[in-house]
């Protein structure tokens, strides 16, 4: 198992998104980056707030994701719903888990708004290992996403 390296993470993508305000390329970068730090990762994607109360894919990593999720449903609605990141060691013991991929075995969700404190989406990290994600991990993600998107409008 890789043991990611936020202080090297954090400043790759502060780097690369540096004087950027969009939120799709943000996103593609932020991922690319993710998804090739840890090998706990094996899916790693934004689902964008597109109308209210949905999700839709966004710029993700890995196999094929969920095309639409309400709010109401699943880890990634109930951040959503929350405003909370979501740290779950075992998918199949949370209720309304959507399975998006059989080999999901535990997840790691986190809100992510704009300047204004608007959620624009979220950010999805799914492992194939159980309890594959610790409070450290959300910790720093939430950090990194808010300077990231910091800067859109």
């Amino acid at each position: 198992m890789t043991e990611i390296n936020y202080k090297d993470l954090r400043s790759a993508i502060l780097s690369l998104t540096s004087n950027e305000t969009d939120e799709i390329a943000l996103m593609a970068t932020f991922v690319c980056e993710l998804h090739h730090s840890d090998s706990r990762f094996d899916w790693t994607g934004f689902y964008r707030v597109t109308e209210p109360e949905l999700l839709k894919i966004g710029p993700y990593q890995g196999g094929h994701g969920c095309l639409v999720i309400p709010f109401n449903r699943g880890v990634c609605g109930a951040a959503a719903r929350t405003l909370e990141p979501q740290l779950v060691a075992d998918v199949e013991a949370f209720e309304g888990h959507i399975a998006c991929a059989s080999s999901t075995r535990s997840e790691l969700v986190i809100p992510v708004q704009n300047n204004a404190g608007r959620l624009i989406g979220v950010l999805d990290i799914d492992s194939d290992q159980p309890d594959a994600f610790t409070q450290e991990d959300a910790e720093n993600l939430n950090d990194l996403l808010r300077d990231v998107f910091a800067h859109v409008p």
